[in-house]
């Protein structure tokens, strides 16, 4: 079959919503169920969850080296295929430690998948690059309102059926990459000897952003983990704190498309907005320090969202400006192995900080890390404009 020279957006924008639908099944179950119903230790699930986020960040770093070198359209099916694999085996055999093993390598393999999606992004022709992340990004937490709302239902019925919805949506999946994916790229492979190595001064240009999207999703998980159990040692219930994620689709869903909608200025003042998505994380960690209300968590959510929808998506933006586009898989592998690093680190630096001293003090230090990274970021952005 003829392969076309680029992927259309909608079928690119369909698989980061089955793809992230899927995912929402499985982790906010994670801890709870390794905790609950396997009746492992809390530090036992958390270093699970960590060794996930590695494998990960090793199929991040799997899928952009194939991607480049071998074939992108192969790649995807591969990433997508293992998946399958994994979260079906889940249904037959979801004790311990076969379950730990299994979403271990849909870690794996979501990696090889994430990679190649952002990696796609990049050569979807009739749209910049920014205008796509913008999408994808959206499209990404639409994904997680849905899944996250949907698992709550089918979770009753047994955990099998979590699992099962979550088989049928890669197959889903895999369909849509096997028939519209099928695309040509003029990848590495097929370059001049110079064009196929991996020019230090570009690893240098993005390692600011690289730096910024690790600390922000290192004091981001502070949020999706210890920030529950803070909220309720204020005295507040689970459900207090759920309602701030519900809170955060909300913002998400309301605003990606008016920032979509803005693109092309945007992207003309593109480190200005990473920038300003760095200050508003600061911004919300500075309102948890001094905040000892109900409201205050919202408004504190609130900024934190802001923040996420200009920096997660103006990352993969940055890196796409910044680099050659027939090295896209290698280079766009770099930004989701820096974020599953965040995510492996960030749950570890919490528990410590938080045992070794307090909430409050871990709150000042995320602080610390946000203004590293914006002095890291700019000191290099200035640098590379200095110098070009």
């Amino acid at each position: 079959m003829k392969r076309a020279q680029t992927i259309d957006l909608k079928w690119l924008l369909l698989g980061t919503l089955v793809t992230s639908i899927a995912m929402s099944f499985i982790w906010p179950l994670n801890t709870i169920y390794m905790h609950e119903t396997l009746h492992q230790s809390l530090v036992t699930a958390a270093i699970v969850l960590c060794i996930n986020q590695i494998a990960t960040m090793l199929g991040n770093l799997v899928g952009g080296r194939l991607f480049d070198h071998w074939d992108p359209y192969y790649t995807m099916l591969l990433g997508v295929s293992m998946s399958v694999v994994a979260l079906g085996g889940l249904i037959l055999w979801h004790g311990w430690p076969s379950y730990a093993v299994l979403i271990t390598l849909a870690g794996f393999a979501n990696g090889i998948s994430a990679t190649c999606e952002n990696s796609f992004a990049t050569h979807v022709t009739k749209r910049p690059a920014s205008y796509v992340f913008n999408a994808t990004y959206f499209m990404l937490n639409l994904g997680i309102v849905i899944g996250t709302a949907v698992v709550g239902y089918i979770l009753p019925l047994g955990i099998q059926v979590v699992f099962a919805v979550a088989v049928l949506t890669q197959i889903v999946f895999l369909f849509v990459v096997y028939r519209f994916y099928r695309i040509q790229i003029s990848t590495a492979k097929n370059q001049n000897a110079k064009a196929s190595t991996r020019p230090r001064g570009y690893e240098l240009k993005i390692l600011g952003a690289l730096i910024a999207v690790l600390c922000a999703w290192l004091v981001y998980t502070q949020w999706q983990s210890n920030l529950s159990t803070f909220m309720v040692s204020q005295g507040y219930q689970v459900k207090d704190y759920s309602l701030l994620w519900t809170f955060n689709a909300i913002v998400i869903v309301i605003y990606q498309p008016f920032i979509t909608h803005f693109d092309h200025f945007l992207m003309t003042h593109l480190r200005a907005r990473l920038n300003v998505g760095l200050i508003l994380f600061i911004g919300s960690f500075v309102f948890l320090l001094g905040n000892r209300q109900y409201i205050g968590y919202f408004v504190a959510m609130g900024i934190l969202t802001l923040g996420e929808i200009l920096l997660y998506p103006g990352i993969s933006s940055w890196v796409a400006a910044k680099t050659p586009p027939q090295m896209s898989g290698y280079f766009q592998s770099q930004v989701q192995m820096f974020t599953a690093a965040g995510k492996a680190l960030g749950p570890i630096f919490g528990a410590v900080v938080i045992s070794q001293l307090n909430y409050h003090w871990l709150f000042a230090l995320c602080i610390v890390v946000l203004i590293v990274a914006f002095g890291c970021f700019n000191v290099i952005s200035n640098h590379w404009r200095k110098n070009k």
